[in-house]
């Protein structure tokens, strides 16, 4: 395919190089060219997103894979429309929980793809990253006010680990992996996807539920049909526990300002969970008309 231009994105945070890429005929494409050493994955991303585009997902689907001079690339279609982010904040709280219901219920289409059958044990692995999260806390300089009621929650909860399914997991699903093109949803960025609990997959709503809480309680409530199970709560509490803890080393290498981003996310979880007390967050809507 030849291009006869090609601009430089420069948003989000993976290692990968995009482009806008424009053809002979005027067709516009994403281009993702991932250096060689950081593509290991991204074969099995493209053949995902393949069985993703299946279900009828309204996506940047996959065009193209193949290597060039600078590593592989993807070649993917291009959404011609504005972040979430910048939009649905500003939306009326009934456009916003609209928007959130499409993404529920793209999210449970997204993890009617299962897990493949060698996939490890869900409890003994996300124990193991646990594990990893509490040591990464601990030996972090920077510490936050009520981080032991998030360490407690979660040597409380273990236990709901237990026998969780598995399936295919987008792997960053918020506000800020998707698009508004013609008042709908688009998905974007699958470069992290994973296989897993597929409610492991709300940990991110993090993001969605300080920009726009109504936005966020439509995702749950498109994923569950407005039945949410209390289990789901309890769960979702551990996996965004365990985020929160790692969320602070994780941010030093970026700077001061990403550091204090995650320290006031802490603050506001915190405040939701009233000290990891109320396993349904504050910002939760049951129902908006």
């Amino acid at each position: 395919m030849e291009f006869i231009s090609k601009e430089p994105i420069n948003k989000g945070w993976s290692c990968d190089k995009k482009y806008c890429v424009t053809t002979v005929d005027g067709t516009k494409y994403l281009l993702r060219v991932t250096p060689f050493e950081k593509s290991a994955n991204r074969k099995n991303m493209y053949l995902m997103q393949k069985e993703v585009e299946k279900l009828g997902v309204p996506m940047c689907k996959p065009v193209d894979f193949g290597k060039c001079d600078e590593g592989v690339y993807t070649l993917q279609t291009w959404i011609d429309g504005r972040d979430a982010e910048e939009v649905v904040p500003f939306l009326a709280d009934s456009e916003q929980y609209a928007l959130g219901l499409q993404a529920g219920r793209i999210l449970k289409k997204i993890h009617s793809i299962p897990a493949p059958v060698y996939q490890p044990d869900w409890e003994e692995r996300f124990n193991k990253k646990m594990d990893r999260k509490i040591q990464m806390y601990n030996d972090c300089p920077i510490k936050f006010d009520g981080a032991e009621h998030i360490i407690d929650y979660i040597e409380s909860n273990r236990h709901l680990l237990k026998n969780r399914p598995q399936a295919y997991q987008h792997g960053d699903y918020h506000i800020g992996n998707m698009m508004i093109e013609n008042g709908k949803i688009v998905i974007i960025d699958f470069d992290r996807f994973d296989f897993g609990d597929p409610w492991e997959e709300f940990n991110r709503i993090v993001w969605c539920a300080q920009s726009a809480p109504v936005f966020a309680s439509g995702i749950v409530n498109g994923y569950f049909d407005g039945e949410v199970p209390m289990d789901f709560w309890k769960l979702l509490a551990l996996y965004i526990s365990s985020n929160m803890l790692s969320s602070i080393p994780w941010a030093i290498p970026f700077g001061d300002g990403e550091v204090q981003t995650m320290l006031n996310q802490a603050k506001d979880v915190l405040k939701w969970y009233d000290n990891m007390l109320n396993p349904v967050p504050t910002w939760y809507t049951n129902n908006k008309n």
